[in-house]
């Protein structure tokens, strides 16, 4: 896992007072990084595009640096404010540099114009700036983060489209956000000076990473199935999607999967059916098309009266039942953005649409888990958050190829299979959607064409 910060001043200022780097000695070894990464494309011609900070600062001392290696164009549309700025500005010029009247082609652009700072909607000039460089066909470099994506992650209401992101000191939350996604490209670490043990400070939001998945593999030689748990899937009105779940789950390690419905259902020969809960269950999956099918005191019967950890998905988040199963501890919520809304507005914490949710993901995921400290969220989305308390996780690592009907039941799946193992919610809840971001690109099919059965073979592959 990685640490995740809104913005890095804090940091930048414990290496000024502890370290005894200057503001100086940071920003050259981010112009360093800066133009490493210049250097890495062998470009005859670059284009930096510098704004009047210290942003703007790492774009000029990264134009120095690159000064009689190749072309250098230097462009400022808004001039050199900080002081920082005029002393890198006046450095270039003394290595014999020039600025730019205006734009042109390049093999290579940095975009150097605004940090993490900024909050306000671009000027319409600023918009116009990034559409011209956004059209010139180059390899693109954004310095810290795209100009454009405001702290919330959210173009604003553009951004500079970048092929690499060169990120200064640690890593920003606002590039992992669903918004950011078009625009960051592959993100790197600038280090400014010291190591990431001496840069970086406990964080409470953390970044995800590949090497975090821990399949439930089994080493013990002497186990049967019941070591593995009984994961209980209550069906409803479309019991396909408890069927897609019950899948999952039995393909992720758990010993027994029985599918959980009054009425009469065909269910693949390695599932069980049964109206009622088996008594040996350890964990239980609802919500999954269940429609209305159940009464308050069928489904208090099913699914209250059991205390078991549960994941709860779909339907439920439009029901009143919602604030019951919210009472309980053990429980994983796995809403995507429009049932969160609902979720927010039946608990009374907002009435905001899918829109606004959108804007500020991370914000409305702790505001819902200050509410339920004891709940687990799984907000689905591009980058889903996994989120508890104060502490939030954020997995990148998902296709474009799950936008698909019927893989947000794999997750659930998967998150039960976890639950019935015995695993600790939380722990489920990032474990699963490891897993279903990991085999998303583990499906050996076009990223249009993944079925939830292709998901739930993949699992198998981890």
């Amino acid at each position: 896992m990685r640490n995740l910060y809104k913005d890095v001043s804090h940091l930048d200022r414990k290496c000024y007072d502890r370290y005894a780097l200057s503001e100086d000695i940071l920003m050259e070894h981010a112009a360093t990084a800066l133009a490493d990464a210049v250097r890495a494309k062998n470009p005859k011609k670059v284009l930096i595009v510098a704004g009047p900070g210290n942003n703007g600062g790492d774009g000029i001392a990264c134009a120095r640096q690159l000064l009689g290696e190749c072309e250098v164009e230097l462009f400022l549309p808004y001039g050199a404010k900080s002081q920082m700025c005029r002393l890198q500005l006046d450095r270039f010029y003394a290595c014999g540099g020039e600025l730019s009247e205006n734009i042109s082609k390049a093999d290579v652009v940095v975009d150097a114009l605004f940090g993490t700072g900024l909050s306000r909607e671009l000027r319409e000039d600023t918009v116009h700036l990034l559409q011209r460089l956004n059209e010139i066909e180059a390899y693109k470099i954004a310095c810290d983060i795209p100009s454009g994506i405001d702290p919330s992650g959210n173009p604003n209401p553009i951004a500079f489209q970048a092929h690499q992101t060169i990120t200064m000191g640690a890593l920003k939350y606002s590039l992992f956000m669903d918004g950011a996604k078009g625009y960051v490209g592959e993100v790197e670490i600038a280090d400014l000076g010291v190591s990431r043990m001496l840069y970086e400070e406990p964080s409470d939001i953390q970044l995800l990473e590949p090497m975090d998945l821990h399949p439930p593999y089994r080493h013990q030689p002497n186990v049967h199935k019941g070591n593995f748990g009984h994961l209980s899937v209550v069906a409803g009105e479309k019991e396909g999607a408890a069927i897609m779940a019950a899948l999952s789950a039995l393909r992720y390690g758990v010993g027994l999967v029985t599918v959980v419905s009054f009425e009469k259902i065909v269910v693949p020969f390695e599932l069980m059916h049964s109206s009622s809960l088996p008594p040996k269950t350890t964990a239980i999956a609802v919500g999954m098309g269940l429609g209305l099918e159940y009464s308050d005191e069928d489904f208090d019967r099913l699914v209250l009266s059991h205390d078991l950890p549960m994941v709860v998905d779909a339907d439920l988040f439009y029901s009143p039942k919602i604030t019951r199963i919210l009472e309980r501890s053990g429980v994983v919520l796995t809403p995507h953005p429009r049932e969160f809304g609902s979720l927010l507005s039946l608990t009374g914490i907002a009435e905001v649409g899918v829109e606004e949710i959108q804007k500020d993901r991370l914000g409305y995921a702790r505001r819902f888990c200050e509410s339920f400290p004891q709940a687990v969220l799984v907000l689905k989305g591009a980058t889903p958050i996994i989120a508890q308390g104060s502490k939030a996780f954020l997995n990148p690592h998902g296709s474009n190829a799950l936008a698909k009907g019927g893989s947000g039941d794999v997750l659930t799946g998967l998150i039960g299979a976890l639950l019935a193992q015995g695993y600790e919610p939380l722990e489920a809840a990032i474990q699963g959607s490891l897993a279903h971001a990991i085999a998303s690109h583990k499906v050996d099919v076009a990223n249009y064409a993944l079925r939830p059965t292709d998901l739930i073979e993949a699992v198998g592959r981890l």
